[in-house]
Parts: C-alpha cells; sequence; structure tokens
C-alpha cells in the first residue's frame, strides 16, 4: 500500500484526531460540490459536483477514509442538514429518484481511494481510469435506482446521457489535480 495525499500532507498529525479531522472535511468538501448544482428539465436529476468531490476525496483520502467521508456526509444529509444538492436533506431525497447515486458514493469513494492506495493518484492516466471506474460505479447504483422512477428505455437518457460530457472533464481536471498535487510536493512515486 502507498500513501495518499491526506496521509503525506498530514503525516505529523496524531493518527486518531487526524483520521477524524479528515473524515468530517471530507464530508464538507461533498457537501459544498454538491450545491454546484443545475437542474435539468427533463429528468429529476440535477448536474451536480457531488461526484467530482466524493471521487477527489476517495483519492484523496484512501478507502476507509474515504468511505467514512460519504458516510459522513450521508447521515448528515439524513439527519436533516442542508447537505445534498440544491440544499435539500432528509429521508426523502435518499430515498427519490437520486437515492441511488447517492448510495452508489459510498462503493465508488472507497474503490477510488483502493486505486489510490496502489499508486493511481499518481499519473495522468491512472487518476483518468479510477475516476472513470469510480463514475460507472455511481451509474451503476444510480441507474438501478432511479429506474423505479423513470421507465427503463428513458432511465438512461434521464440518468446517464445528459452527464457523461461533465463527468468526463470532472475526470479530467481530477487526473490533472492528484498527480499534480504529488509533483508539487516531490514525491511522485
Amino acid at each position: 500500500m502507498q500513501t495518499v495525499l491526506a496521509e503525506r500532507l498530514t503525516q505529523r498529525a496524531d493518527s486518531r484526531w487526524r483520521d477524524l479531522v479528515l473524515i468530517l472535511l471530507g464530508s464538507l468538501v461533498i457537501a459544498f460540490s454538491a450545491q454546484v448544482a443545475m437542474p435539468l428539465p427533463f429528468t429529476p436529476v440535477p448536474i451536480t459536483g457531488q461526484t467530482f468531490g466524493v471521487l477527489l476525496v476517495g483519492m484523496a483520502l484512501g478507502s476507509r477514509r474515504g468511505a467514512l467521508a460519504v458516510l459522513a456526509y450521508l447521515a448528515e444529509g439524513a439527519l436533516g442538514l442542508p447537505v445534498f444538492a440544491e440544499f435539500r436533506a432528509g429521508l426523502p431525497v435518499l430515498l427519490g429518484p437520486t437515492g441511488g447515486y447517492l448510495a452508489g458514493f459510498l462503493p465508488a469513494a472507497w474503490a477510488v481511494g483502493a486505486l489510490a492506495e496502489r499508486g493511481f493518484d499518481r499519473s495522468l492516466p491512472r487518476t483518468l481510469l479510477a475516476f472513470l471506474a469510480g463514475n460507472a460505479i455511481i451509474y451503476l447504483f444510480g441507474l438501478l435506482w432511479l429506474s423505479r422512477f423513470v421507465p427503463w428505455p428513458g432511465t438512461l437518457a434521464a440518468g446517464m446521457t445528459p452527464f457523461l460530457l461533465g463527468d468526463a472533464i470532472k475526470a479530467v481536471l481530477a487526473a490533472l489535480l492528484l498527480p499534480g498535487a504529488w509533483k508539487l510536493l516531490g514525491t511522485d512515486h
């Protein structure tokens, strides 16, 4: 296992407190990225920065802390804090049309974090590959759940097709950010 970015940046901190702070900060990054939102008139799924936040947090924190940050984010929203897209909160959001995407954040953050622990955050092509894998996980969960609300022939048009270009752009941004951060730290290997 390799060191992930968050460990490298906080290597001198007490690990218990460091982990707690990183998890809470990760949940805040996801909450803020969720507010970059644009509703689309033809689908219940808005365009958001959420997936970027989830996958970036997963890669920066690693599998365990990344998944716990997503879990904290989901718990915050379930408890009524307005952290979901468009400042929404509560169980109706988790059980509504976008609930599958929210559920998919957990395994996606864990998966990209596990890939970061294997050095996938150190090069542009590998970071891009990890983000694409994370997006695929989110789409799988999201589309399966969305099909309960949108009849299957229209599920892809409502829950995936309009988002592919944006997700590709977010993946490229992350593929530039993470390896770039390692290079700035002088430890890109």
